[in-house]
């Protein structure tokens, strides 16, 4: 009976009806990131301490520390939200939302892997557009502006210096990524990222080797993490842009550094390691395409907490240098390499 209204309401207002799947499915979506950020937030730790040789998390919650997401949160909530004096409110309020909202801007046109149903492969993507390469690296490059925002309108000289190094960054860094998209693009014939997968019956990774590590390597400084986390380098500028932040403020720019992470790397699985490609399990091949996503995400993820703990800080001027003069040059000739394969294989 429900389900024979909900056909009729969709047969007789189909826009409407298109709305309110996507706002369920933006819903859906943005509650399952949060919960994989939270868990990635401990993995990091425990990866960490293991790096380290140490315990990591394991106060609350037993051995592995499972319930310290949930301390750590509450903390968070029950510390006092002070602005400082002289402080822009109304941007240094908004700053950490816009922050976390432009990551699913992110999420909206990215796939989280596929399955299987009756023979057909179907991704699971909130909105599958032909440019959503170009739209994700757009909307990654948005994330410049909060950070912006946040060392503005703190009033604070260690806050702004932060906001400028992030900018410099980023800006230096997002040509030779966005290169890399187009040089991908070449190759599949496509700038949708679901058909950028589905044309990798050989690896990107393999294909273009050099522009895998240029990707790479652009990606860790968009995170904004060691060796590349200049912005909040304690031992200079305090925090950064963070600097004047404090309780569930502190904690959504906080949050919002590992769900860019988490898009990332599986924006980075779905363009050079063929995303949920993979040889079907015949016993559960309903999801054997989540499983191979699934597996390549946890490598790379767990590859970026090895970066950060086993590489020291750069100077910014030599990731701007590192950025400009070596990446950017590289990304051309990455290019040229893809047009030659691509029209070769065309």
């Amino acid at each position: 009976m429900v389900l024979s209204a909900i056909t009729e309401f969709a047969a007789q207002e189909p826009k409407i009806y298109g709305l309110v799947i996507g706002l369920v499915a933006a819903a859906i979506l943005a509650s399952i990131i949060n919960v994989v950020a939270m868990l990635l937030v401990w993995l990091e730790r425990k990866v960490m301490g293991d790096f380290q040789a140490r315990y990591g998390p394991n106060r609350v919650g037993g051995r592995w520390g499972v319930l310290q997401l949930g301390a750590d949160a509450v903390k968070l909530f029950t510390k006092e939200d002070v602005i400082p004096r002289g402080a822009d409110k109304p941007v240094y309020v908004w700053a950490p939302i816009v922050a976390v909202a432009t990551t699913m801007l992110v999420a909206g046109a990215l796939p989280f892997g596929a399955v299987i149903i009756d023979g057909k492969e179907i991704p699971l993507v909130v909105a599958n557009m032909d440019i959503s390469a170009f739209y994700i690296e757009a909307a990654l490059s948005i994330m410049a502006i909060s950070a912006f925002m946040a060392g503005w309108s703190s009033n604070n000289k260690y806050s702004m210096l932060g906001a400028f190094r992030g900018i410099a960054r980023m800006i230096a860094y997002e040509v030779p990524m966005g290169i890399c998209v187009i040089s991908v693009a070449v190759m599949a014939h496509s700038l949708n990222v679901v058909e950028i997968v589905q044309a990798q019956s050989v690896w990107f990774a393999i294909a273009q080797p050099l522009g895998f590590v240029i990707f790479a390597i652009a990606l860790i400084t968009d995170l904004g993490r060691m060796p590349f986390d200049q912005t909040e380098a304690e031992e200079e500028i305090i925090a950064g842009y963070n600097t004047e932040y404090s309780g569930i403020r502190f904690g959504l720019l906080y949050f919002q550094e590992y769900i860019v992470m988490l898009l990332g790397s599986i924006l980075l699985v779905h363009l050079y390691l063929g995303g949920w490609n993979g040889p079907v399990i015949p016993v559960i091949s309903f999801i054997s395409p989540m499983i191979w996503f699934f597996m390549k995400l946890v490598i790379v993820l767990v590859a970026l907490i090895w970066v950060r703990v086993s590489l020291p800080r750069f100077r910014i001027d030599q990731v701007t240098d590192l950025g400009w003069k070596i990446l950017l040059p590289l990304s051309m000739v990455n290019l040229a390499w893809a047009v030659v394969v691509g029209l070769y294989f065309a």
